[in-house]
């Protein structure tokens, strides 16, 4: 059978600005193939305003990182060679690489322009302000000196664009609605602020033919310049509804149903997130906004927030196919624009939580793997994270039962499956004190000693004979119980724990089918896809994947 795939946010906000990130992707991609990651989210690899943007201050969207534009040729994470190279090593690991798309605004333009606009409240923003239209000077003329016609000739103007936010000839920061003949904000996006079409910079305007026609050109040429597997839509809430679905469906079209979609709708109100999965026709997945700040409300509340509670109202628990699941990202991290970043002592429950579950398709930060750089540095938790990474490749599989039937103390069952062999676990956790849960794992396990994958308890629990055991749990932490890949002995159960747990998912031998030099690989060496012997892992999708009744009637 499959083997259960994660996916891993390959940075975060404070990487260095030296343009080696797709080195040190081509570097980790191995260690990261063992660690039990089977797909990877990369930052926008299109060239922003300055050598230092992240990418979402997107400039040019052609620019790879091979011209020189905005003060040199390489974006902050490297050079279009190195981009190509680094995908090409992640294809031949058998990793599937998604592409941060930036499509809601662009940024840097080349010269200003004198054009008419109407001033909006920024809190409602169908509400003027100004007693009528009135001039000013935007920046919103792209013509990419550096690059020309190379791609694409299509030179960006005010016309392209339905607002900005800063007047050049007054020096003045605001919200102006370009007043271009009937222009006005696209109305099919988020409702927040009246409407949530503006979002920063030259506001891309959708309901523009051209525009439209230029935008899906080129999310095509990025499939065949990169070859990637997928992409990660930033910022869609922002977006023309209507022309997110149409992007998807031509992506689609040009590259499979095996092209991976995940769309960024952070709004947290369940209703928004399935109201916008019905307008795309269900061809994509969100990011769960919901459970993230579920995740971060019982960080934050100790023993007074009610595990049992933690997945109501959450888009895995109603659109389960549909949900990639996170524990924090880039916009979360500490000091950002949205941070919610969950308390250390919850990471890893938080963890656990979304990658020993059957549904959702989780997705594990670079900055909780690696640690997080800057001025205040936060560091990692590689090993806790590697420890859940092995539970999930070879425990947790098959039937899934809930002891949700404690405010405080929670657990579940993973029954196994015949195809790979020892596996199967028991969860539990707690915010409150030290406590256990009673789990029936089944009667064929009579006899079996089980031990703390995460060395949280450093004894072992005896499966008695009519299936059912008494699994502990320490205060404000968890437990993964499993059988060792060795039977034990009650007089073993010591020596093991001493000996270190086994938490790398594939062994080094494992990972490459050929023991070549990853990193003298050319991009036209990329390949589509890459079978391991053995058991084979489907990077597309998560293995488990049980349709709920609530999905098939959505669809």
């Amino acid at each position: 059978m499959n083997r259960n795939v994660t996916m891993m946010q390959f940075f975060e906000w404070h990487v260095e600005a030296d343009g080696s990130h797709w080195k040190r992707l081509q570097e980790l991609a191995p260690e990261l193939k063992r660690a039990g990651i089977g797909t990877i989210w990369i930052p926008p690899v299109t060239k922003g305003n300055s050598p230092q943007d992240t990418g979402y201050g997107v400039y040019d969207l052609y620019d790879l990182g091979e011209f020189d534009q905005k003060g040199s040729v390489g974006t902050k994470y490297g050079t279009k060679k190195e981009l190509l190279d680094a995908i090409a090593v992640c294809h031949r690991l058998g990793l599937n690489v998604y592409i941060d798309l930036v499509m809601n605004h662009k940024a840097g333009a080349d010269e200003t322009e004198v054009f008419k606009v109407v001033e909006v409240d920024p809190n409602n923003r169908t509400e003027e302000i100004s007693d009528e239209p009135f001039e000013i000077e935007g920046w919103t003329k792209f013509t990419f000196p550096g690059r020309g016609d190379t791609y694409s000739s299509m030179q960006w103007n005010y016309h392209h664009f339905n607002g900005t936010d800063f007047d050049n000839r007054e020096g003045r920061n605001g919200i102006f609605r370009i007043a271009d003949g009937d222009k006005q904000w696209n109305e099919n996006v988020d409702n927040e602020f009246g409407n949530y079409d503006y979002l920063m910079f030259a506001n891309i305007d959708y309901n523009m033919p051209e525009v439209r026609e230029e935008m899906t050109n080129w999310g095509k040429w990025m499939i065949d310049t990169t070859r990637c597997d997928g992409f990660r839509l930033d910022a869609i809430k922002h977006i023309n509804y209507e022309f997110i679905r149409e992007f998807v469906g031509s992506m689609i079209n040009k590259r499979g149903q095996d092209f991976y979609i995940v769309g960024e709708f952070w709004n947290p109100e369940l209703a928004a997130c399935q109201e916008f999965l019905d307008t795309v026709d269900y061809q994509i997945d969100l990011f769960d906004v919901s459970l993230h700040y579920k995740l971060h409300a019982a960080s934050t509340s100790g023993n007074s927030f009610d595990l049992s509670t933690i997945f109501n109202d959450t888009l895995v628990q109603t659109h389960p196919t549909h949900a990639v699941t996170f524990v924090d990202n880039h916009d979360s991290q500490p000091n950002e624009a949205l941070e919610s970043w969950i308390e250390d002592w919850f990471k890893p429950l938080a963890y656990s939580l979304i990658l020993l579950r059957q549904d959702g398709y989780p997705c594990v930060f670079y900055g909780d793997y690696f640690g997080i750089g800057g001025e205040n540095p936060v560091p990692d938790k590689k090993d806790m994270i590697n420890c859940m990474l092995y539970a999930r490749y070879h425990k947790s599989y098959g039937e899934q039962d809930d002891y949700f039937d404690h405010p405080n103390t929670i657990g579940w069952v993973r029954k196994g499956s015949a195809d790979i062999e020892r596996s199967g676990c028991a969860v539990v956790m707690t915010n409150g004190e030290e406590g256990e849960k009673r789990m029936f794992v089944g009667e064929e396990r009579a006899g079996q000693i089980w031990i703390d994958l995460t060395g949280n308890r450093r004894h072992h629990v005896q499966i008695e004979e009519d299936g059912w055991a008494t699994f502990p749990v320490n205060g404000g932490s968890v437990s993964v119980w499993v059988q060792p890949e060795e039977d034990l002995t009650e007089d073993g159960v010591e020596a093991y724990y001493e000996s270190g747990l086994p938490c790398i998912a594939l062994p080094e031998e494992g990972v490459l089918e050929e023991g070549s030099d990853l990193l003298n690989i050319e991009p036209a060496e990329h390949v589509e896809h890459v079978e391991e012997a053995g058991d084979q892992e489907d990077s597309s999708k998560p293995a488990d994947e049980p349709a709920s009744d609530t999905e098939s009637q959505d669809k």
